[in-house]
């Protein structure tokens, strides 16, 4: 490990095997759990699309209608009834879509005989598998053909006008200006509704709806332009919310690069159940894994209820407890966007120097990760002037610490959707300071009982010992205790508790199998 904070690297093994030790428990209550969007993901793996008339999706009828006949038949998984009415009408995946949509009862149909069932489920999984697999493939040929064509590290910009086709116009500009990352924010609230919308859309409050095809849409317009600059323009969106695992394996089906993806985040921050999300979360992340999608974490939020000089050290617990689940989940370190941000109050003395510990103690803990660092916005005001003095100098630590992924900040920030002048600016600000200091990190030593590296010690010693405290209490415990975010979120409550599904003796889920697979998870 290349340091420069002389961190000891017992003291950092030591914090990793405590949020191993916290993640255990947690991991073995995930196994025996599946959800009713874990089964709909499978069954949109399984290739089952469209809506009703409605606008139900067809996953959620087939769910819906499973629970209506027998809500204790869910523990043997959804695929199971999907597959079996394949086989049993003889119909192809698009036909027997458009006879569920159309008010088709699955459960009508008796259980053929299991290896009738299996050779078909082996048939779909390949399928699906073999598309992921080809996307990820087009994703590493073209940014191996078009290798240090992008900026280091990667200008990531949000495009959020409701409507995908506008959506496609703002992202290209960008695109053109120099951004990297396009990532089209979800509409206000998606993250709370069970099930996705379909189909293309053209209206959204403070976003554009995740759909399939508006992923569609948005990779096919950066792909036209990733092909006239010759340089890989990578496409974002949210795996995140009570739909968690279906929005990752529509990602990977229609080949997003990113995925925001966060152990914790919808508990503490959209009182989604815990138990749900952890067991939604693993899901997803296997997806991503299989796909190559890197992943971009929340702890940014944590910023948001917390002060970010007091509560340093919870951020970087959550980053090791994230690292933890993502590889239970199979997610290699090269594809954890691990999240942090720069939200130290401006008024505090040598706050910059702070915030240059904490993303140096970032960079040093978690040498392999594509760190996801993001702007200030807790402080930022109307004076766009000051606006821009502080997102300066968030460009000069992440370019000074080696980030990977650089969320652009704006100058116009809590006054209005930004322009695509501001966003102009934003990219230009950040090449201008990253290019003028681009040795910077290769060359820079930091003073040993200085500020810097002292702060860095400090955060790690308490993120120690606030992990020893969620050991002793327990993740669920330490959850509802507030220790996280100092939110509090009950065990048995929050949005999505009913969509948990206790899998029983003879659960069938072909693709989670395949991944576990995969993914060496299988046990």
């Amino acid at each position: 490990m290349n340091t420069k904070l002389d961190l000891p690297a017992d003291r950092i093994a030591y914090a990793r095997k405590l949020a191993e030790r916290i993640a255990s428990p947690v991991s073995e209550f995930i196994d025996s759990y599946s959800s009713v969007t874990v089964e709909r993901a499978s069954l949109r793996l399984a290739g089952a699309d469209g809506a009703n008339s409605d606008g139900v999706p067809v996953a959620n009828l087939v769910v819906d209608r499973i629970r209506a006949s027998d809500p204790e038949l869910l523990e043997n998984g959804a695929v199971l009834r999907y597959i079996n009415a394949l086989a049993k009408t003889g119909t192809s995946v698009n036909e027997l879509n458009n006879k569920i949509a159309d008010g088709f009862d699955i459960m009508s149909l008796p259980l053929g005989d299991s290896g009738t069932l299996e050779a078909k489920a082996e048939e779909l999984v390949k399928s699906a598998l073999g598309k992921i697999k080809k996307n990820r493939k087009t994703r590493e040929d073209r940014l191996l053909e078009w290798e240090g064509r992008n900026n280091s590290p990667l200008l990531y910009l949000i495009v959020a006008t409701g409507n995908i086709y506008e959506d496609i116009k703002q992202a290209v500009a960008a695109a053109g200006q120099g951004a990297d990352v396009i990532a089209v924010i979800r509409t206000t609230a998606q993250s709370l509704l069970d099930y996705v919308p379909y189909g293309p859309t053209t209206e959204g409050f403070g976003g554009t709806y995740a759909t399939q095809e508006n992923f569609r849409i948005m990779r096919a317009a950066l792909d036209e332009e990733s092909a006239r600059q010759k340089r890989y323009i990578l496409l974002t969106n949210y795996a995140s919310g009570l739909c968690m695992p279906e929005i990752a394996a529509m990602g990977a089906l229609e080949r997003l690069d990113m995925m925001l993806n966060d152990s914790m985040y919808g508990i503490l921050f959209r009182d989604i159940n815990m138990y749900r999300t952890f067991v939604d979360q693993k899901f997803s992340r296997m997806i991503n894994a299989f796909a190559g999608i890197t992943i971009n974490t929340g702890e940014d939020n944590y910023l948001t209820t917390s002060d970010a000089y007091e509560k340093a050290y919870t951020v970087l617990a959550s980053q090791l407890l994230n690292e933890r689940f993502a590889y239970d989940a199979g997610l290699e370190a090269k594809f954890q966007g691990l999240g942090h941000a720069f939200e130290m109050d401006p008024t505090i003395k040598n706050g910059f120097l702070y915030e240059l510990a904490q993303a140096q103690m970032a960079r040093e803990i978690f040498p392999e990760h594509p760190l996801k660092y993001m702007p200030p916005t807790k402080y930022m005001s109307g004076d766009i002037f000051k606006g821009t003095e502080l997102n300066t100098m968030f460009n000069f630590v992440s370019k000074a610490s080696n980030q990977g992924i650089h969320l652009l900040g704006m100058l116009t920030e809590a006054i209005h959707t930004p322009f695509m002048m501001d966003r102009f600016l934003a990219v230009d600000n950040a090449r201008y300071v990253m290019n003028s200091m681009d040795g910077f990190y290769d060359d820079i030593e930091f003073k040993k009982g200085g500020i810097v590296m002292s702060r860095a010690h400090s955060v790690l010693n308490e993120a120690i010992a606030f992990l020893e405290q969620v050991e002793k209490t327990g993740m669920f415990n330490a959850i509802e205790q507030g220790l996280f975010a100092d939110v509090k979120r009950p065990k048995d409550g929050g949005k999505g508790f009913d969509g948990l599904i206790k899998k029983g003796p003879s659960y069938f889920n072909p693709f989670e199998t395949a991944l576990k697979k995969e993914l060496g998870l299988a046990r």
